[in-house]
């Protein structure tokens, strides 16, 4: 992929309300993922080999390789929708890095279609890590927290 067009995409990514933007072409798929006020560029090749004249995709492929591999339990989202940390805007979180849960226990909610699912934990054990933002947009299968 030309790189004038890659950096028009990113740019087009950075200033709208997409968070998510995958292209496929013939010498491979480029992925770019807005978080965090940061766009990451993910770069899958296809079967056939990458022309040469792609250094940015080149680099894009080592960011990926570099992705620290999570360990621990993860629960992922049950479904697309909002993701919260708290009942209401100002409440306390239902849930913060450290703190031990039950199975059962309410991690977050989720609001799809403006119903409010509360989502519990699957597992016992301490949250690790809480992988998404408040008020961020989750999508069916997206890892949100970590418990070990």
């Amino acid at each position: 992929m030309d790189l004038r067009k890659l950096k028009t995409l990113i740019d087009l990514v950075s200033e709208s309300n997409v968070s998510e933007l995958e292209i496929t072409e013939a010498e491979g798929k480029i992925r770019i993922v807005k978080g965090g006020g940061a766009v990451v560029q993910h770069f899958m090749p296809a079967s056939q080999p990458v022309p040469q004249e792609q250094p940015v995709a080149q680099a894009a492929a080592a960011v990926v390789a570099a992705a620290p591999v999570e360990t621990g339990h993860t629960v992922k989202s049950p479904m697309v929708g909002t993701f919260y940390r708290s009942a209401s805007p100002g409440a306390k979180s239902f849930v913060e890095i450290g703190d031990a849960v039950k199975e059962g226990d309410t991690l977050c909610i989720i609001e799809a279609m403006k119903i409010l699912n509360e989502i519990e934990s699957d597992k016992t054990g301490t949250v690790r890590k809480i992988l998404a933002d408040n008020g961020q947009a989750v999508e069916y299968g997206q890892p949100l927290f970590i418990i070990d």
